[in-house]
């Protein structure tokens, strides 16, 4: 008869503790403990499914080792190929985060439909198969290696998958499914680290990409453990705004390339379609300019976008100004300000400020900086910018314009879409007429008049 255990466990931070406590000592959440059973009885189903020719591995001499390309496995979808790196690493594990809604499910069933030659185990523990085949249908594509399992037990998911020699393994979700070793229930931290563990290991021995699905809190990060985003090789965050129909796949982490790429997608009733172009959709095209609208050129990871900055500074009417940023960080706009305030005199203490980036995206690159300050003094101004003309420019404390990496990429993608000048540091050299050096932002205020 196999022992049985109790132990304690942080819900918020996975800390196990021996004894019930009100607060985490490790986190210091409250009323987060609370008690789990755990079973000593061996994995017998496990150790059968993972076993690899019955015998372990011997080590090896690190100068033995033989480095060779790794071969990725190209899936139909191209804009997960560019975030995971060039294409899907066998063995990989792959985490994919996101709010429920945004479209998850329907990244990876569409990728799995779409992928020819390979054969796809795509486990649900959320909807059942009637649910999969209706949104199969709206996908509009059909294809006969893609089995279905509607399991939660990942002892009898990972046989299933060695049964039906499957070549991808997709779980949907991580919270929903649970191993024999832990009498808790699913979704638990212990659990989901388990499970996750388990995961790793057939995909390391059986050399079979697995996809998991997870949630996301309340707070905008993966629910369990932090451990669960350092077991997984690949950590994917797919956002979006359920207002919109553009969605994002952003890398948070990779062992196999890049974080910095980006893929652009947009929902369509029939499933998600990817944008090649994504600067055509991330900023307005008008007829007539608007005061308190700017264009910046981003880059993320080898691709360079043309986004929208839009801004609106107005009298408040309450006691205490308002600082609202959607999509761009607020302390830095903060710091912005502070800095416009302090070199150039603007008086923007008593004033409400809103900063909005059109379609959806979240910067985090420093070079729109300049594009932030160009559209909070047009609309302070109420001066409106000319239609074909971008920013791209770092900020520094001191009010200086920094040079910014990627600069040519950046000035092609302008060149490209038909914009007649680019604003940005006096240290860029570049052959195009069209760039216009900016010292400071009091010389970018002295430009703004003479536009």
């Amino acid at each position: 008869m196999s022992k049985v255990k109790s132990t304690y466990v942080c819900q918020s931070c996975g800390a196990q503790t021996s004894k019930w406590m009100g607060k985490c000592t490790t986190c210091g959440e409250w009323n987060t403990i609370e008690e789990e059973i755990i079973s000593d009885s061996q994995p017998s189903i496990v150790s059968k499914v993972l076993e690899k020719n019955g015998q372990p591995e011997n080590s090896v001499y690190l100068s033995d080792v033989e480095v060779g390309r790794i071969k990725r496995i190209i899936s139909s979808d191209n804009e997960l190929n560019r975030v995971l790196g060039g294409g899907i690493v066998p063995g990989s594990l792959v985490l994919v985060g996101g709010e429920p809604g945004i479209g998850k499910s329907t990244l990876l069933l569409q990728m799995a439909l779409r992928t020819a030659s390979m054969r796809f185990l795509y486990v649900s523990g959320e909807e059942s198969g009637e649910q999969i085949k209706m949104r199969a249908d709206r996908i509009g594509q059909d294809n006969h290696e893609v089995l279905l399992y509607s399991g939660t037990k990942v002892e009898d998911i990972l046989a299933q998958t060695k049964k039906v020699s499957a070549n991808f393994l997709i779980v949907d979700s991580i919270q929903t499914i649970r191993t024999a070793l832990i009498d808790s229930a699913p979704g638990t931290i212990t659990q989901i680290r388990e499970c996750t563990h388990l995961l790793q290991q057939f995909a390391k021995q059986s050399n079979i990409p697995v996809f998991i699905i997870g949630h996301i809190t309340k707070e905008g990060v993966i629910a369990g453990p932090k451990l669960l985003e350092h077991i997984v090789d690949v950590v994917l965050q797919f956002e979006g705004d359920s207002h919109y129909d553009n969605r994002i796949l952003r890398s948070i982490k990779n062992r196999f390339g890049s974080i910095a790429e980006l893929g652009i997608y947009e929902m369509h009733p029939n499933g998600l379609s990817e944008v090649e172009n994504p600067s055509e959709i991330l900023f307005t095209k008008r007829d007539e300019p608007v005061a308190g609208v700017a264009i910046a050129s981003m880059v993320e990871g080898a691709r360079a976008f043309i986004i929208e900055i839009q801004a609106l500074v107005t009298s408040s009417v309450y006691g205490n100004p308002q600082r609202s940023a959607t999509g761009f960080d607020t302390k830095r706009l903060n710091m912005l300000l502070a800095v416009l305030e302090k070199r150039c005199g603007f008086q923007i203490g008593d004033k409400d400020i809103f900063l909005n980036v059109a379609g959806g995206l979240k910067l985090k690159d420093t070079a729109t900086d300049l594009a932030v300050l160009a559209a909070l003094i047009s609309s302070f101004n109420n001066y409106p910018l000319p239609l074909k003309v971008a920013f791209c420019g770092e900020v520094s404390l001191t009010g200086e314009i920094r040079p910014v990496n990627s600069i040519d990429l950046r000035i092609n993608e302008v060149q490209k879409l038909g914009f007649e000048k680019i604003y940005c540091s006096k240290n860029v050299s570049s052959q195009w007429k069209g760039v216009s050096p900016v010292h400071n932002i009091a010389d970018l205020v002295y430009q703004m008049r003479s536009m």
